[in-house]
């Protein structure tokens, strides 16, 4: 089958390298893509997926870290979001030693309710604690182990890894063309796509197209008119100003996203520089106003110009039509709150592969596919609004608006479960697993009124105790990690990459 990619970037290399390493005997990919037309290049930090992703493309972790001068992260620090001057991160791990007929989040309602003073939450978690420290150290296979209870991603220049993927894609057989696509033919009778045409007149036709081609979506979107569900009235940040700086603090293990009266700020700090971006809702702040507070609040001295990029959220009613799929921007967008843009070029790939058409495509595996796809969009939706519902802020209009907005159905009944009973809805599609939702939902000043009643069997003063010696053996084992700028150096630092 010939699969042609429109669009380079994260998303068209990532599309292209997966399939000619995983798929060669099946398919043929050509990537067309043009040098004079940018990529977004902002989106710098992951979710521990993209590991297995590396590991099925053959990838050695400690080479691509210093080629995008990477750093790891365990997670991501929220500051400011539940109330002025909170902090807690959501950890790429368990809270508690993760293992046990009851969940730990269980015990530790019923102390919070009994009037208990408790250390904080990021305490009874190795990978908050390790974050903290800001140290690291790969996790012990062992997940009966304090230090298996975590995973990690990583923070790297997006800028790098797409130039770093075409190499593995080129070397695996996957073609690129340079130019512009001027046209879509279009099959008469069945409505796919037949053909695409270059800016030098070249025709190229293919049986499966991918669009890589971002906001643009040129193929989903411009050619087949597929439409866009806008989630702007739950997600109303339609606009970031980005500007890199020079490292002059802490390599932090972890990602940064500190609030603003308008939205919010990330920081991910690199081997070489350190990220920095305000996304905000055009609609509470200027532009001007956006930019100057950006520059007030970086650690160090700029090294580029501030860029600003302009988006909404929502996505594509479906993914897949016809011949087409659109993966990365092109399918949907959603806030780099959460690091979640890779992980969804990433799901839409896997999905595809496992649902590849061998000679025809089938209507059964398009429905498949976008009803995932769908999921994977929709519940990583309602995990955003909640970042910015569940606040107690009044400071600004911007907070006021999240605050009492109404929210989706299917969120209301999280949080009603939630505050009922301490119950984390599980599913089997999805990205944040239980964790991940307790994590903003303590972190965020979210306690329950109920609890699993097997929680009340040992006594309030057992548990306390049993709470105190999981955080000094949690603190004791995180003490003897290496630094992360120290584990970096020797690991994957930049020289290695020459």
């Amino acid at each position: 089958m010939r699969i042609v990619v429109v669009g380079g970037g994260t998303a068209g290399w990532m599309t292209a390298a997966a399939f000619a390493r995983l798929l060669p005997e099946t398919c043929s990919v050509r990537l067309i893509e043009s040098e004079a037309i940018g990529v977004v290049g902002v989106g710098e930090a992951t979710l521990p997926h993209i590991r297995a992703f590396n590991v099925r493309l053959g990838i050695n972790e400690a080479e691509f870290m210093a080629r995008t001068r990477a750093t790891f992260k365990l997670g991501i620090e929220f500051r400011d979001w539940g109330k002025i001057g909170d902090s807690y991160i959501h950890p790429f791990g368990t809270f508690g030693r993760g293992s046990g007929a009851i969940d730990f989040h269980h015990y530790w309602t019923r102390l919070l309710r009994k009037g208990a003073e408790l250390p904080s939450l990021d305490t009874v978690s190795y990978a908050c604690a390790l974050a903290r420290a800001g140290r690291f150290a790969h996790p012990d296979p062992d997940g009966r182990q304090l230090a298996g209870t975590f995973g990690y991603a990583y923070q790297f220049d997006a800028l790098l890894f797409a130039p770093y993927l075409r190499g593995i894609a080129e070397e695996m057989g996957a073609r690129r063309t340079e130019g512009k696509v001027t046209r879509v033919e279009r099959d008469g009778e069945s409505g796919d796509i037949a053909a695409i045409v270059l800016d030098d007149d070249e025709r190229i036709e293919g049986d499966l197209f991918i669009d890589c081609s971002g906001f643009r979506a040129l193929l989903l979107g411009r050619a087949l008119e597929e439409p866009f569900e806008d989630w702007s009235r739950w997600l109303p940040t339609d606009r970031a100003v980005a500007m890199p700086c020079r490292t002059r603090t802490a390599m932090t293990p972890y990602t940064s996203a500190i609030a603003m009266p308008a939205g919010w700020r990330w920081r991910i700090p690199l081997q070489h520089r350190t990220g920095n971006g305000y996304v905000y809702a055009s609609s509470f702040v200027s532009d001007d106003q956006a930019q100057a507070a950006l520059e007030a609040a970086v650690e160090g001295e700029a090294i580029a110009s501030p860029r600003l990029l302009h988006f909404k959220a929502g996505r594509r009613r479906r993914s897949w039509v016809g011949n087409c799929v659109a993966i990365g921007l092109a399918s949907g967008f959603l806030e780099p709150l959460e690091s979640t843009s890779i992980y969804l070029v990433q799901q839409a790939i896997t999905t595809l592969i496992e649902l590849f058409p061998e000679r025809h495509i089938a209507e059964s595996d398009r429905d498949e596919f976008n009803r995932i796809i769908d999921l994977e969009y929709d519940r990583i939706r309602d995990f955003l609004i909640l970042h910015y519902h569940a606040t107690t802020r009044s400071d600004s209009a911007f907070w006021d608006y999240v605050r009492t907005m109404p929210i989706p159905d299917s969120l209301a009944e999280k949080l009603a479960l939630w505050r009922e009973r301490a119950r984390v809805v599980k599913y089997r599609e999805g990205v944040f697993l239980e964790a991940s939702w307790i994590a903003v939902y303590l972190g965020q000043g979210i306690v329950p009124n109920g609890w699993d009643p097997r929680a009340d069997t040992a006594s309030a003063e057992t548990l306390a105790h049993s709470l105190e010696i999981l955080r000094a053996a949690i603190a004791s084992d995180v003490a003897g990690r290496p630094d992360h700028r120290a584990f970096i150096e020797r690991y994957c630092a930049i020289a290695q990459a020459a």
